[in-house]
């Protein structure tokens, strides 16, 4: 009856099953916000993202500060740096306003974004010279709305 082999019945983990953390429409977080897994943000973030897995940013969601992750999907609004490690996609609701450094970068038609973009095999790997240099030394801004 109370075999120590038997499964423990308050085990809520699944094998294989994906692990997200979630910040619901309607929740507000301030301070630095760190995962191993998955991050999904449909509320507030005042503050860093770092996500060894993906960043999704639904259309309520918001966030101003830096955001650092395997993969980021955007939607809503994003107010500081994006460093992507493979693929960075800005759906056409999503309004950027930062850097955006990233391997993969997709932008659909009606999403904004105003800043420079460096796409590279590694972008995560911290840089000395950041932005894009017009010859005068400052640096070069895009502004766009894709239509």
């Amino acid at each position: 009856m109370f075999n120590k082999n038997t499964k423990n019945s308050t085990d809520m983990t699944t094998p294989n099953q994906p692990m997200i953390n979630m910040i619901s429409e309607g929740t507000r977080i301030k301070g630095e916000l760190a995962s191993k897994t998955d991050v999904r943000i449909a509320g507030t973030v005042d503050g860093e993202i770092h996500a060894e897995g993906k960043c999704i940013i639904t259309n309520s969601g918001s966030v101003k500060g830096n955001i650092s992750a395997d993969e980021a999907d955007v939607s809503g609004s994003v107010n500081g740096e994006i460093k992507v490690s493979t693929r960075l996609i800005l759906r056409k609701s999503a309004k950027v306003t930062g850097n955006i450094h990233a391997k993969s970068f997709l932008v659909e038609e009606g999403a904004f974004f105003e800043g420079t973009c460096r796409m590279s095999e590694k972008p995560l790997e911290n840089r000395q010279n950041e932005g894009t240099s017009n010859g005068s030394g400052t640096k070069n801004r895009m502004t766009e709305t894709v239509k």
